[in-house]
């Protein structure tokens, strides 16, 4: 039997709404990560550095990394493990918090 069309109410259930914030956060992630190469700020999580090395440039490897991050969040919103997805969005906010603060110390420390 066919299954009917996504009510609007449906399209915007909390899973999808959890992948999209998780979407965001990952943008908000590269942006803040580029932020970081700009201003000369080392990075920390391993993997990224990892990516970096492995890369022709810095850009590609962690677009690489975000693409393995948006299709770990996708599988996490297929199977359903919504409890999982807000959990890394919480991780991931809160990254993304100390991203700004590392940022703005390390601009304050060049004055």
């Amino acid at each position: 039997m066919p299954q009917a069309p996504e009510s609007p109410a449906q399209a915007a259930s909390p899973v999808n709404q959890l992948l999209w914030q998780f979407s965001y956060l990952q943008v908000l992630d590269f942006l803040t990560t580029i932020a970081f190469l700009v201003n000369g700020i080392r990075e920390a999580n391993p993997l990224v550095r990892w990516a970096f090395h492995y890369s022709p440039s810095p850009i590609g490897g962690l677009l690489a990394v975000k693409l393995v991050a948006i299709l770990l969040g996708v599988y996490c919103w297929r199977m359903g493990r919504q409890k999982l997805l807000a959990r890394i969005n919480i991780m991931f906010a809160v990254v993304i918090a100390w991203n700004l603060v590392a940022l703005i110390m390390g601009t304050l420390s060049k004055f």
